[in-house]
């Protein structure tokens, strides 16, 4: 039950719902590496997770986390190719890795069910990107970036 690797068009219905478990996903930097094709989950479409794809570049600092990240590019191009993520936002996508696993499970659990009866693109809120080109979940936005 891996995520689609493409992303649904551009036309979410925004649903706020609170993400209890990336802020708390405690995972190393050293766990993703240059090449890896990861998703960075975003929400639900048509019963299932939905997310961006992405291959990580190389390593950089995050400066919202203060942390070390990843240099993500989209390989579609959209509004921006490349980006700087921290990784706890990310899953591997074509690796199936018991730590990537057990968190996709937990989102689809806490997920899934509460958007059973839609089927349309449900984008949850959780992300915003900054001025930097930083992918930034809304737990660690600091003074309002």
């Amino acid at each position: 039950m891996l995520p689609p690797s493409w992303t649904p068009p551009p036309t979410p219905a925004f649903a706020p719902t609170p993400d209890p478990l990336t802020p708390a996903r405690d995972i190393t930097h050293r766990h993703f590496g240059a090449g890896d094709q990861v998703v960075v989950l975003k929400g639900v479409s048509g019963g299932e997770l939905w997310g961006d794809a992405m291959r990580v570049v190389a390593s950089s600092w995050h400066t919202p986390t203060d942390e070390d990240g990843w240099r993500l590019r989209d390989a579609t191009g959209g509004q921006q190719s490349y980006l700087t993520a921290h990784p706890r936002y990310l899953v591997h996508l074509k690796r199936r890795c018991p730590d990537c696993l057990i968190y996709l499970r937990a989102m689809e659990d806490y997920l899934l069910p509460k958007y059973a009866s839609r089927n349309e693109l449900i984008d949850c809120g959780w992300y915003t990107t900054t001025a930097l080109g930083q992918l930034v979940h809304v737990n660690d936005a600091r003074d309002g970036r």
